[in-house]
């Protein structure tokens, strides 16, 4: 096991930090063009460790960002998943974003790390509320922040690569 901080644990999964050893299995994810039609196309080499860096660096300055999704049942890691601080119109938000390689896609396991994760935001961080910011065109994502108990309340649009991206705004509320 690595020495980076776990963030929370699932019955199926581990979530931590990433750090340097993980960034071939990041590329499984930022590099396959299914995985990142949302955002226009893949991420080169660079990109993808710019990515890693920045998470990196969210750790240390906001004690949290994307972690590592560890399968428990063999140790791989099988997508991304974690709290970020995002811009929405009017506010700064907390945000539950998730990335997972394609061939563990529809079997819950997003699900279960964004529960997890909007758990950590509103039970350790004290939220009261945590959002999720996805593509119009992305019904997947869109499915699990319902499956996640959160609610769509607003849209705006996302200026990216030098497109227009419409994007809805799904809220969770603590209970």
């Amino acid at each position: 096991m690595h020495n980076e901080r776990v963030f929370t644990e699932t019955e199926r999964l581990v979530l931590r930090e990433m750090g340097q050893q993980d960034f071939e299995s990041l590329c499984k994810i930022l590099q396959d063009k299914d995985v990142m039609y949302a955002y226009e196309g893949v991420f080169t080499n660079k990109e993808t460790q710019d990515w890693l860096d920045k998470q990196i660096m969210r750790y240390k300055e906001d004690g949290f960002g994307l972690n590592a999704v560890i399968l428990k049942e063999n140790g791989n890691m099988i997508g991304q998943c974690g709290l970020t601080r995002q811009d929405i119109p009017g506010k700064k938000v907390v945000e539950t974003g998730y990335l997972f390689q394609k061939k563990y896609w529809h079997k819950g396991y997003a699900t279960e790390a964004a529960k997890a994760c909007n758990k950590y935001a509103f039970n350790v961080l004290g939220l009261d509320e945590v959002y999720s910011i996805i593509r119009d065109n992305n019904i997947a994502s869109q499915n699990v922040a319902e499956r996640n108990g959160m609610v769509k309340c607003g849209t705006f649009v996302k200026h990216y690569k030098g497109i227009d991206m419409p994007h809805y705004i799904f809220v969770a509320r603590k209970e």
